[in-house]
């Protein structure tokens, strides 16, 4: 810390959404009906697969642990976009900005790895019905998802601590609606080549690599259906497998756009546009995606709420 206008910084600004004064009060309450129907949407699909004992399968055991990361993904930047809208001055302390990065960096991460874990849970039960039950045992399931949290863990961990080496000077303005490490980056006065080295390689390992490992998977599925055709199994497939693979285009497709490929003259604009992508809109259609149009929850739904009519 070789100079006094270093890490002086208590808080940051955020400068948030390029929204007009006029359309503030619009946008505030198409944001906040965005994430109580994120929040809704997720809490039921963890209530009903607790509940129903006919969810109590891989598949909706990587379902629930799915909504819980969207539900706290997006809880992550939602409340405090939404407490600054409101705000006149829309600051975050220091250790807010690295603690809501941190928990950004790791239920986004959660979030790649679960994805992985649904597409080969589909992927074995499709290529291999007889023995999805041996294979998807209760302890590969949670060994999944336990491999899951400790690698997200470790990834967040580092990048939160090798940004907490870096000075930052009288700058503190971030033109983002959160504490994007990117967007951080720029801000610092002192070398950053190791952090942007780790993001390469390590994000190439933590983003990439699922987003690959689900591409075969799919394609696995895709060729094993298309060797022993029937209509009725050819559209059954390619609904779901389409549905799934829209949502991991959506999430992939923009963090990759965004982290990986990022060009000088990237505007703020498309930058925050494409980051609302991935924060807020994939966590609140997971949902709708993966399940609500799915007969199994519908019938859970009809289930629990006779339950509740009878008692």
């Amino acid at each position: 810390m070789s100079g006094n206008n270093e890490t002086a910084i208590s808080q940051f600004l955020l400068l948030g959404l390029p929204i007009s004064p006029e359309h503030q009060h619009l946008f505030y309450t198409l944001f906040l009906a965005m994430y109580l129907t994120t929040v809704l949407g997720n809490l039921i699909i963890i209530i009903l697969i607790l509940l129903d004992s006919h969810l109590h399968t891989p598949m909706y055991f990587f379902l629930s642990n799915l909504s819980f990361s969207d539900l706290c993904f997006s809880s992550v930047t939602m409340p405090k976009l939404l407490q600054n809208m409101q705000s006149q001055v829309p600051s975050i302390p220091y250790a807010g900005c690295l603690t809501q990065m941190y928990f950004f960096l790791f239920f986004g991460d959660l979030e790649s790895f679960l994805l992985v874990a649904m597409a080969y849970d589909r992927y074995v039960a499709i290529c291999f019905p007889l023995h999805y039950t041996n294979i998807m045992s209760t302890k590969l399931c949670v060994s999944l998802v336990v491999l899951s949290w400790v690698l997200t863990t470790s990834h967040a961990m580092l990048h939160t601590l090798l940004l907490t080496r870096l000075s930052f000077c009288e700058n503190n303005v971030i033109p983002h609606f959160f504490c994007d490490l990117s967007a951080l980056l720029k801000l610092a006065c002192s070398d950053i080549h190791i952090n942007e080295l780790v993001i390469l390689i390590i994000g190439g390992l933590v983003v990439i690599l699922p987003f690959l490992l689900i591409i075969v998977s799919y394609a696995r599925i895709i060729s094993s259906i298309l060797k022993v055709p029937s209509t009725r199994g050819i559209h059954k497939v390619f609904s779901t497998c389409g549905s799934h693979l829209s949502v991991v285009s959506l999430f992939y497709g923009t963090i990759i756009g965004l982290y990986l490929c990022p060009s000088a003259n990237n505007s703020t604009l498309k930058d925050t546009v494409m980051s609302m992508m991935y924060t807020v809109v994939t966590p609140m259609v997971n949902p709708f995606i993966y399940s609500l149009r799915n007969r199994d929850m519908k019938g859970a739904l009809k289930r629990v709420l006779q339950k509740k009519t009878i008692f």
